[in-house]
């Protein structure tokens, strides 16, 4: 017992002991200031200065050490804490920043999420040390783009945002891991981004916070913003999906709903189950599958459904999957299981995508059904029916599908075309045999993608048995002699026939955009709702204000002013003293950057808009501005950018901080020594600023030194111009600061020559994005003049 009691203090030693030397040794890593290298009193001038000197010796492009791209984000990270006042006093006084919140119990918000922090999980969620595998799911940004983005028009994705400095990402983790366990085996698809080492991706999906977690479907990003439960994900995946992909099926329209084949030309699907809500594997499914089958569901427990349970004679104790084409008394295929597993499902589906005789009302259809001729073994012959949508067609129609039905061949496909519909391939299939039948049977074998294609036409088709048995001899013949298809031609491309439903597809697209709207006020709170409705009251106020001032402008102005017009109005000298009113859309709208107009104009500025700013002073104003409306006239038909200019005279202390913002060892060189004696001149710097993704694109002037001796001596009004400048500047010293003061005009005005040429780029994309962590306020470090 002696021993025993001895044993426990020198236990609980040790284990102190070994908990104390963790921590020691993880923390000089996460420390900011031991990371740059700097005090805790070094300024935000010394922080910026040690932080372009590392990030330029550690940046990887540059850096072949296997480390320095661990060291260049540590960097980057420790940067964004200490050069944010808030976030390195957060840090000071406890040790943690924004991304991971203060110690203690109870029940707290983070960012959008709310859960219940009742546990403690250490270390830090490290790559190293995570309990949850998220590299068998870490996406990068061409992964994204290429993989995830088109399989999302096939099924919805659920992406998890997180760091590895993230300490509240570790409660969310068990929950992620059940969550990511079930949806997986749904066919749902999963994603990790670590901001740490794709930022790029991160910005993109506009996730500047973590945890976060966002859905992908069709292309459009969706952000969860309610507690992270395992009901509440397992709704969000549902309602990412558009809401008419199942339709409920009674015994009051069920022959609605299946007779509508013919009109989509697609298979129709029922499912009889016993629960009332529609099962999500089924939702799935259905989106898997849209662009090939109808969904609808049968609920077993309503009584509205009890003559369709007994018409199909179905098992109520299993959940049962009834396929119909053409026959909607009969189905075609079934399915009928307790636990239905999804690779079931999708390989019942695979086999009935198409009906016994679809028709041909795109290319894409006419692609699956007719495949081209890969290998000899592989042939796969056409019988396709020319025919029409009239009633005097129908028999021959009924005819066609019942000799289809009755011979199904793995290498034959049947199918027909309305004439009127596809007129272009009709006309070469036809041949000569245009005018002389109604009803035409072909048999075709693709041989490759351009269109290329053997056929041979058969048989007028009148449904008749002396057609049927012509075709069936054809079939046989072809399957000993392929050199029977006599006729080669090139098909064009069929036209889309469903076109015209374009409308209908954009009206449901609207409503689902709109209900999602109205959820999101509904459900989060006011402080997550006032950027939206900040910038919906402004666009009003800014629509209505400019109409109302535009009306009060018309009546008063007579004559337009010929000096503004040089300024704003393409470049142009003045408009004519004839016309009495401005021409419409012929200048240029240029605001001046201020502090009133910089968060509506910048801060705030919808995604997808741009803002190009030119950079002037006062005594560059004029010229400048002249010049700037000329080279960006021919853009401004553009509905996403927006022109203004910065005066540096007043604000030239955020130009100086937004581009050190932007600046490492791989972006922007302002030519700045170290010793800080040479001032840069940003006269003529043209800034596109993109204020939602945070980034810039910059234009430098470039002087081309084109016309400048010439112009320079028309301004001295000279006519020979055979003097050289300098023999001028000795014969005429009086004149000296008159041509100084013309060739300093001339550099002015051609700072802006190559500016057309940096416009099309921007438009292109192709130009480099500079990202910033947050923007500068402009009223904070505007010196008051």
């Amino acid at each position: 017992m002696a021993g025993s009691s001895m044993f426990l203090p020198w236990a609980a030693v040790v284990v102190l002991s070994v908990l104390l030397a963790g921590s020691s040794h993880a923390g000089p890593e996460a420390d900011p200031y031991k990371i740059l290298g700097v005090t805790r009193s070094a300024s935000q001038a010394e922080i910026k200065k040690v932080y372009k000197r590392l990030a330029k010796e550690w940046h990887p492009d540059k850096n072949k050490n296997p480390d320095a791209e661990d060291m260049f984000i540590k960097i980057t990270k420790s940067y964004e804490i200490l050069s944010n006042e808030e976030k390195r006093a957060n840090y000071d006084r406890y040790g943690q920043t924004d991304d991971t919140q203060p110690y203690g119990g109870g029940h707290y918000r983070h960012d959008n999420f709310y859960f219940d922090e009742s546990f403690f999980n250490f270390p830090f969620n490290s790559k190293n040390n995570r309990d949850f595998a998220d590299s068998k799911y870490t996406l990068h940004f061409n992964q994204y783009v290429n993989d995830v983005v088109p399989d999302s028009y096939k099924r919805p994705y659920l992406i998890k945002i997180t760091s590895d400095w993230c300490f509240s990402c570790i409660h969310i983790e068990p929950v992620w891991k059940e969550v990511v366990q079930e949806m997986e085996t749904l066919g749902v698809g999963i994603g990790v981004v670590d901001v740490g080492y794709e930022r790029r991706l991160a910005n993109h999906l506009g996730a500047h916070r973590t945890p976060s977690i966002l859905g992908v479907i069709n292309g459009k990003v969706t952000f969860f913003h309610y507690a992270v439960a395992k009901e509440h994900l397992r709704q969000f995946v549902e309602d990412l999906l558009p809401q008419r992909l199942v339709e409920r099926v009674t015994d009051r329209n069920d022959l609605q709903f299946l007779n509508s084949w013919h009109e989509l030309n697609k298979p129709h699907v029922l499912l009889f189950d016993q629960v009332p809500a529609v099962p999500l594997l089924y939702k799935l499914t259905a989106f898997a599958y849209k662009d090939y089958l109808q969904f609808g569901y049968v609920d077993q427990g309503l009584s509205e459904t009890a003559n369709l349970l007994k018409q199909f004679n179905i098992n109520t104790y299993a959940p049962t999957m009834l396929v119909f084409k053409e026959n909607i008394d009969k189905p075609a295929d079934i399915i009928q299981a307790k636990g239905m597993k999804k690779q079931i499902i999708d390989e019942f589906m695979s086999n009935n995508k198409f009906l016994l005789v679809p028709r041909l009302v795109n290319q894409k259809l006419f692609d699956e059904l007719c495949p081209v001729k890969q290998f000899h073994r592989r042939r796969k012959y056409c019988v396709l029916l020319i025919t029409g949508d009239e009633e005097t067609f129908s028999f021959g129609n009924q005819a066609f599908l019942s000799f289809a039905s009755t011979n199904t061949k793995e290498v034959v496909r049947f199918a027909y075309v309305y004439q009127r519909l596809q007129q272009p391939l009709c006309d070469i299939l036809m041949c000569k045999y245009q005018k002389k039948f109604a009803l035409l049977v072909v048999i075709l074998e693709r041989r490759n993608a351009a269109g290329k294609v053997l056929f041979k036409p058969v048989t007028a088709w009148n449904g008749s048995e002396e057609d049927k048995q012509c075709l069936l001899d054809e079939l046989e013949r072809l399957q000993k002699d392929p050199s029977i298809l006599n006729h080669d031609a090139m098909l064009p491309e069929l036209n889309n026939e469903f076109a015209s439903m374009f409308v209908i597809r954009w009206i449901y697209a609207s409503y689902d955009y709109l209900s999602e709207v109205i959820d999101d006020i509904l459900h989060n709170n006011w402080r997550e709702m006032m950027p939206l409705l900040s910038l919906i009251f402004s666009a009003l106020f800014i629509l209505f204000g400019t109409v109302v001032i535009q009306a009060f402008s018309e009546d008063k102005q007579t004559k337009p002013k010929a000096k503004d017009g040089t300024k704003a109005e393409n470049g142009s000298p003045g408009t004519s003293s004839t016309s009495s009113r401005p021409p419409k859309k012929n200048f240029v709208e240029v605001t001046e950057l201020t502090d009133i107009t910089y968060t509506s104009n910048l801060v705030k500025l919808r995604p997808g808009h741009m803002n190009v700013v030119l950079v002037l002073t006062d005594a560059s104003k004029n010229i400048l501005l002249s010049k700037f409306a000329k080279e960006v006239y021919s853009f401004t038909g553009s509905l996403t950018l927006h022109f203004s200019f910065l005066n540096i005279d007043k604000h030239s202390e955020w130009m100086t901080t937004l581009l050190e913002y932007a600046q490492d060892a791989m972006q922007i060189d302002t030519d700045e020594d170290d010793g800080g004696n040479h001032k840069v001149d940003y006269t003529g710097y043209v800034l596109a600023l993109n204020g939602h993704k945070k980034y810039l694109c910059l234009f430098k002037p470039v002087y081309t030194g084109e016309d400048l001796d010439s112009k320079s001596s028309e301004d001295e009004g000279g006519t020979s111009g055979g003097r050289s400048r300098s023999s001028s500047r000795d014969d005429h010293p009086t004149r000296k600061s008159n041509r100084s003061r013309s060739i300093s005009t001339l550099q002015i005005h051609h700072k802006l020559d190559r500016l057309g040429l940096w416009m099309e780029r921007l438009m292109e994309g192709t130009l480099p994005r500079y990202y910033i962590p947050a923007w500068p306020g402009l009223d904070k470090i505007t010196p008051n003049k």
